[in-house]
């Protein structure tokens, strides 16, 4: 009951008190938490969740009861949370596996992209219905932790609760660029990109696909690494049956495996974002970012609900926190940088992880470059004006794993961070203002920044 909280903030579990009011019914649905998080799983009350998130959904933040410093609450905040980030809430869906995929991806080699675009654009038609999760971005689980730590406040009787801070020096939000090689075009193109970020002083990761589409040579695989990128497997061989069935996932994930040893490569992601995260126990990478964090414009739909990495077994998940530039330029037939501006404000707002795919294959037509050159523009100015932390996923991998190690000891005189890079590491104190979560992080040079937490 309490593991969730303290996990997500690193905060002391003194602070942190919750239990079941009773034991919980069998029947999954949806339900509020409060006017943001909706959650799906079981609660205890009169009403009984409900199977569509169309209509009204019952709030049991009312149903919840604080007494003697501990909050009673009517659901299991860790269920609510696996059901989220795992996507359990999706029942129906057949991904790779059903018959109008295998048939698509059949004849998907002989299909132009204007076919191909056109077939997609009919597949999504109606995404804009569609109520959860929210779209642009889906903060779920990050509106319930707030939530919970709202609670603790009240019931603890504190003015304001220790915890580690998300990022490293202080930092206000996380962001990173990947690069998804998808053709022997985009190959090719790849020092090209490399040469733009760096013209913006980034580094990104280079999804590599290891078969059927292109060669990959050790030298090609230098050329990224000793220039401070980074390399990445990106499924097989990209052809949208990773997940068709279990015994070939297996025997594919064997590959992906060796591949991934051979490459150097610590992190992984599918193809097409197709994913099952109940078989990563199969992939030996360190992280995995093949989870959108909204996918009702992927052909997986789902989504994780949240913007920070979360961890699934062994392999921390870096999701897709914002729209492929594919998806914005073919799908939704935007050239601008508005839809990323809205959802990079909307992850920062929860101080959270900002992810972007962009393919050399499709980015480095004239009008596809300037959209790119302006977002980079506009992540190179939220660097410097609003101390966002840019750089590569295998770093923020580290970050989030000795973070998930550190711990807060009160040694008398105050609170102090133990634990291998708490020298990065900034304590913060979460405290409550008319009913809203303020931040107030304590950086090593001694400044004080205070930060809305909803």
């Amino acid at each position: 009951m309490n593991g969730c909280l303290t996990q997500y903030y690193r905060c002391p579990e003194r602070y942190v008190r919750f239990e079941l009011k009773e034991s919980l019914p069998v029947a999954n649905g949806y339900f509020r938490f409060g006017d943001a998080a909706i959650c799906y799983g079981s609660y205890v009350g009169q009403q009984r969740p409900v199977q569509s998130t169309t209509g009204v959904l019952h709030d049991v933040l009312s149903d919840v009861v604080i007494e003697n410093g501990t909050t009673y609450l009517p659901f299991s905040p860790s269920q609510i949370i696996k059901n989220l980030c795992r996507e359990i809430y999706v029942r129906d869906w057949h991904g790779s596996s059903s018959v109008l995929a295998r048939m698509y991806y059949s004849v998907r080699p002989v299909l132009g992209v204007t076919v191909r675009r056109h077939l997609q654009r009919f597949h999504l038609r109606g995404w804009k219905k569609l109520s959860f999760p929210r779209w642009p971005v889906d903060c779920s689980v990050d509106d319930l932790q707030q939530q919970l730590m709202l609670l603790s406040l009240r019931a603890s009787g504190v003015e304001r609760i220790p915890f580690i801070w998300f990022w490293p020096e202080g930092r206000s939000s996380c962001a990173v660029m990947t690069h998804d090689v998808e053709t022997e075009q985009g190959r090719e193109l790849c020092q090209t990109l490399m040469d733009i970020d760096d013209s913006f002083g980034m580094k990104a990761s280079f999804q590599i696909i290891p078969e059927g589409r292109y060669g990959v040579s050790p030298e090609f695989l230098r050329s990224i690494q000793r220039r401070g990128f980074e390399v990445v497997v990106h499924d097989l061989n990209h052809d949208g049956r990773l997940y068709r069935d279990r015994e070939q996932f297996l025997e594919r994930a064997a590959k992906i495996n060796s591949y991934g040893k051979e490459y150097k490569a610590e992190g992984f992601r599918a193809g097409v974002l197709y994913r099952n995260q109940l078989w990563y126990d199969a992939l030996e990478f360190s992280y995995d970012m093949s989870v959108p964090n909204v996918a009702r414009l992927d052909p997986q739909h789902g989504g994780c609900c949240t913007v920070m990495p979360y961890f699934l077994g062994d392999i921390l998940e870096l999701p897709v926190t914002t729209t492929q530039d594919y998806t914005l330029f073919s799908i939704l037939n935007d050239y601008s940088v508005d839809i990323w501006k809205q959802q990079i404000e909307l992850i920062m707002g929860k101080h959270g992880f900002v992810s972007f795919i962009v393919h050399p294959d499709y980015i480095m037509k004239p009008r596809e470059l300037e959209v790119y050159h302006a977002l980079l523009d506009h992540l190179s100015r939220l660097r410097q004006e609003k101390g966002v932390w840019i750089t590569i996923p295998g770093e923020v991998n580290r970050w989030w794993r000795q973070r998930a190690e550190m711990r807060l000891v009160d040694n008398g005189q105050g609170w102090q961070i133990e634990g291998v890079g708490k020298e990065r590491a900034c304590i913060a104190y979460a405290s409550q203002e008319g009913g809203h979560l303020i931040f107030t992080v304590e950086r090593s040079s001694g400044t004080r920044v205070a930060l809305r937490g909803d």
